[in-house]
């Protein structure tokens, strides 16, 4: 009784396929959300640097005086 119960605890080879495919889509899934965590994180540091870079309205008018061109 024992040989049939040792037995019957190991998977099947059915359930063993079907774990080694929901270890490839665990991969899969992961892999994807990282690759979009890795975009997100990428776009907002894009946008903190533009953000980040204020222009200054009187820096067209020095570059201008330096080159010479009459105000407006």
């Amino acid at each position: 009784m024992t040989a049939a119960t040792l037995h019957l605890s190991a998977p099947t080879r059915t359930e063993r396929g079907l774990l080694r495919l929901a270890d490839r889509l665990t991969g899969l899934v992961e892999h994807r959300v990282a690759e979009r965590a890795r975009r997100r994180q990428l776009a907002l540091d894009l946008l903190a640097e533009q953000q980040a870079r204020r222009h200054d309205p009187r820096a067209v008018d020095h570059l201008l005086a330096q080159l010479g061109a009459p105000r407006r």
